[in-house]
């Protein structure tokens, strides 16, 4: 585990020498940061021992709200935060000098915690490693821009007709007039990314309207990619609020535009550098080896006990449903977007599968971790994906995914292949908190209750 040193602190307040405050965030559950503001007198001791704080910060759900039913912390005890190497950086959206760094759980004598969600992406990445295989891996993310308004519900903010006072209509996908209504906002995430370090790449507007999809670069550290994700996620928020507006990364906030997805390119290089996922003997398009194929398999087979994983509270699975972009089978096909897993146009040397389901309210890392385990399990069962969609061929809507919460719950339970990659712990703290967040969802008298049922019936 690398930790920042106190060396990184001076070169950062050699270049901010004003800096008076260190927002140490820390990922929790569900992808959201949390934690707190730590003042210059306290800098170096954070950076040289780390703080004390609960951890059950991480197991939190997304009201910040920790389940009864969660056994094993009485009393809350207080474990350690350590910052991570290479994320100290400024935040460039406020005007306080701020400066932020991720932090990570270890216990009082060092050891990882295992349910941080890092750590538990670290485990279930080690099969991969102890095979001597290195992944390589990118992450997308789609999200809206929203605007005030007086009413409970949100309000896209959408370019106007030139002349006119309306908002221009249609989907508008790729367009660059978008992104010109924007270009202010759209600087100042790219200043930020680049102060802070995360490799920000492609821009462009999604098939709905006011939303956008930004791009992180293929990075061989998959926790680092995740870091990059949920900081990402940050620097658009941030920023959007600077400029008078809001992003939301929820999965589906409006009934009648498609939802926000999180898509993940993953590839695997043996220790020579090659990658696994290419057959260089064959003259076949794709030309992929069996060990891709069986990971394909593996990720199909695992599909839908992680379910619960990619589409974790009870907005998600409003996206997972016919017409909204989201593939509602385990299928795989080659240049195909409407395919659950997609083997992209690409040469041996970056052949790599694509996968598609999850939201983007999903956590980077446990999404992450999810695919890397069905990767592994697959390799190592030899599973067989089933045939390949065709390139160009249509796709008949079959739907085999969990499309509702509970079933997808009950699915994750089940699983018989998540515990031993996940950790058993965390596998059951998962468990505790996603369980307890639906009753509490579900127990809820909601605006539809009344609009449906209090006078008709």
């Amino acid at each position: 585990m690398s930790f920042a040193s106190y060396e990184e602190l001076s070169k950062l307040l050699e270049q901010y020498p004003d800096t008076s405050m260190i927002e140490l965030l820390v990922p929790d559950i569900n992808g959201i940061l949390r934690g707190k503001r730590v003042p210059a007198v306290e800098f170096e001791t954070l950076f040289k021992n780390g703080v004390k704080h609960p951890a059950t910060i991480t197991l939190l759900n997304c009201r910040g709200e920790f389940p009864e039913e969660m056994k094993g912390f009485d009393g809350d005890p207080d474990k350690s935060i350590r910052p991570v190497a290479n994320s100290l950086a400024p935040i460039t959206w406020l005007k306080s000098d701020t400066a932020q760094v991720l932090g990570t759980f270890t216990e009082l004598n060092g050891e990882e915690v295992s349910f941080d969600p890092r750590n538990v992406l670290k485990r279930a990445l080690k099969p991969l490693h102890d095979m001597g295989l290195k992944a390589v891996v990118a992450v997308e993310l789609e999200f809206y821009l929203l605007k005030d308004g007086d009413g409970e519900s949100p309000i896209l903010r959408l370019p106007k007709i030139p002349g006119t006072g309306k908002d221009q209509s249609g989907i508008q996908y790729a367009m660059p007039e978008d992104l010109w209504e924007n270009d202010d906002f759209l600087e100042d995430v790219r200043l930020a990314c680049k102060a802070q370090n995360i490799p920000m790449t492609t821009v462009h507007s999604e098939f709905s309207p006011g939303q956008f999809e930004i791009n992180l670069h293929h990075c061989d550290d998959p926790i680092k990619a995740c870091d990059d994700a949920v900081l990402l996620k940050r620097v658009i928020k941030g920023v959007a609020r600077q400029h008078g507006m809001f992003a939301s990364f929820m999965a589906k906030p409006f009934d009648e535009i498609a939802g926000c997805g999180l898509h993940v390119h993953f590839s695997l290089y043996d220790e020579a550098g090659n990658n696994i996922f290419a057959d260089t003997e064959s003259s076949e398009t794709p030309a992929i080896s069996d060990k891709l194929r069986h990971a394909i398999g593996g990720l199909a087979a695992t599909m839908d006990q992680g379910m619960a994983i990619f589409a974790p509270n009870a907005n998600s699975y409003r996206r997972v449903a016919p017409g909204n972009y989201v593939p509602m089978t385990p299928n795989w096909g080659y240049n195909h977007r409407d395919v659950a897993l997609r083997i992209p146009v690409s040469g041996n040397s970056d052949r790599r599968v694509e996968h598609r389901v999850s939201g983007a309210d999903a956590s980077p890392y446990l999404v992450m971790a999810a695919i890397a385990s069905g990767i592994h399990y697959g390799m190592q069962e030899q599973c067989d994906p089933g045939p390949m969609v065709a390139e160009g061929s249509s796709v008949e809507e079959t739907i085999t995914l969990p499309t509702e919460w509970p079933v997808a719950l009950d699915k994750f339970a089940a699983s018989t292949v998540f515990p031993s990659y996940l950790g058993e712990e965390f596998f059951g703290y998962f468990n505790v908190l996603r369980r307890d967040e639906y009753r509490q969802v579900a127990a809820r008298v909601s605006n539809i209750d009344y609009e449906w049922y209090l006078r008709s019936v």
